[in-house]
């Protein structure tokens, strides 16, 4: 499947279920939320690979394998940030959150040797501070008590999870793990440990009949989880880390732009001055300057 369109899909989905989260909040326990979501999740990979006579059988080293990538993406990733977004806003958590693509970009380099082009910081710096830019006024006004200081750690601890659990993608399929199995596996790893995690904590499990959290869930589950996880996973093979993980750059923008329409939210010159950062980070990330040079060099001079 081309990569553009990949990159695309996860991008628009992922910044849909900022929107579609705030549907989730409420009666619910988050953690009992992120169970429902998973399990769904993974029950629907399932099916779809038994139609499409997908093997699901793995050894049990192979399982150990699962097991850790789905605790770290679908699983320590979500219950932290859900418990950091107790004690900060969601700006703080975003910026704390696109500190991803960074995180990835040096865990590549440590764990596979992958090289770090001069492009790739330069796009890494102008999407960070388009992020920054992007949500200054909300940022100014924190108070930098001990509980915001505790949500952003949380947050940062979260995010440092999530790029293990990319990390564990990318061994997977070296290993050769087809990436709908894997998923259906490591998602439902990912819910089971969510239940321990709830349940140690005294809290049970409930549920909301309403027609926004049945249809926020249902979107969160196929689209958020299933297509969104398997398009930006296969671009982790096929573009790399580095790439791959600037969609955590722009999923908020494209957040923002929802929010605009369906939220009420006034863009200000800081909205505008970020979203160019952003754009121009990533025009940057994903151009390969020796090809430009080659080109270049390769053009006949006009007579």
């Amino acid at each position: 499947m081309n990569n553009i369109f990949l990159y695309t899909l996860t991008v628009l989905i992922w910044g849909s279920t900022w929107f579609a989260i705030n549907f989730q909040l409420g009666n619910v326990e988050p953690e009992a939320s992120v169970v429902y979501r998973y399990v769904l999740a993974s029950a629907v990979i399932f099916i779809f690979c038994i139609l499409k006579q997908q093997s699901l059988k793995f050894s049990l080293r192979a399982h150990c394998q699962l097991f850790a990538f789905g605790i770290c993406l679908f699983g320590i990733n979500y219950f932290l940030l859900y418990n950091a977004q107790q004690n900060i806003n969601s700006a703080l958590a975003c910026i704390a959150f696109s500190t991803l693509m960074i995180m990835n970009i040096f865990n590549a380099r440590l764990f596979f040797g992958t090289k770090i082009k001069a492009n790739v910081y330069l796009g890494s710096f102008l999407g960070l501070v388009g992020i920054i830019t992007l949500f200054w006024p909300q940022v100014t006004n924190l108070s930098l008590s001990d509980s915001t200081v505790l949500g952003f750690v949380l947050c940062l601890v979260g995010t440092l999870s999530a790029s293990f659990g990319n990390m564990l993608s990318i061994k997977n399929q070296q290993d050769g793990f087809a990436i709908m199995p894997a998923n259906a596996w490591a998602m439902g790893y990912g819910a089971l440990f969510m239940t321990v995690l709830l349940l140690l904590q005294g809290k049970s499990f409930s549920f909301e009949w309403s027609f926004s959290y049945l249809g926020s869930l249902l979107y969160l589950s196929i689209f958020g989880s299933v297509i969104a996880f398997a398009c930006y996973l296969t671009l982790l093979t096929k573009i790399g880390a580095q790439k791959a993980s600037y969609a955590n750059i722009l999923f908020p923008a494209v957040a923002v732009a929802i929010s605009t329409m369906f939220e009420g939210f006034i863009w200000s010159e800081y909205t505008l001055m970020g979203f160019v950062a952003i754009m121009l980070g990533n025009v940057v990330i994903i151009t390969d300057i020796k090809k430009l040079r080659a080109r270049k060099t390769n053009v006949p001079a006009s007579i």
